[in-house]
């Protein structure tokens, strides 16, 4: 259990702090994304950000930390989109898994940096 609640200024600062990465919205919802693609999302309530994983992460996720990590009870749930509760992540972590979201979506030259 983490010691703190990550902050949403923290998570926002985790997905800007990778290379060509860039801040934007759609309909209510602040995302983030490499090359047009979007790889993280932030809603408005501030409490919990939407990580674009893998399905097997996902699950993973799900068994682990059931209270942390849930599925959108969407397509994009089904796909691996993954909400993470930010009060109770662990900042390593959730840094881990923007940068995993990112790197599956950002070209090679800005993943060597």
């Amino acid at each position: 259990m983490p010691e703190r609640m990550v902050t949403v200024d923290e998570a926002r600062d985790i997905a800007l702090s990778l290379p060509g990465a860039e801040q934007r919205g759609h309909f209510d919802v602040v995302d983030f994304r490499v090359r047009n693609r979007i790889f993280c999302t932030l809603p408005p309530e501030g409490d919990r950000m939407t990580i674009r994983l893998t399905p097997e992460e996902q699950a993973e996720l799900l068994a682990e930390r059931p209270s942390v990590f849930s599925a959108p009870a969407n397509h994009w749930g089904r796909r691996g989109w993954t909400v993470v509760r930010l009060a109770g992540a662990d900042a390593g972590q959730l840094r881990e898994l923007v940068t995993d979201a990112w790197r599956r979506l950002a070209p090679k030259g800005l993943i060597d940096r």
